[in-house]
């Protein structure tokens, strides 16, 4: 009886391993992609907000 009820309690240990790992690897996965968005955000902004290079060049006298 007793290998039985260690079997189960090895189940349940790596049911609940696979299962944190597989919600921290989502989590990791979300983080990641909120990152590179706010990343592309934040460029995309300072291309935005730069200031306009004038063309025409004064000329010294």
């Amino acid at each position: 009886m007793t290998g039985d009820l260690e079997a189960q309690v090895y189940s349940v240990l790596a049911t609940l391993a696979a299962l944190l790992l597989v919600l921290v690897t989502g989590g990791v996965v979300y983080l990641t992609s909120v990152e590179w968005r706010d990343k592309r955000q934040r460029t995309q902004e300072a291309l935005d907000n730069r200031k306009p290079v004038s063309k025409r060049r004064s000329k010294k006298k």
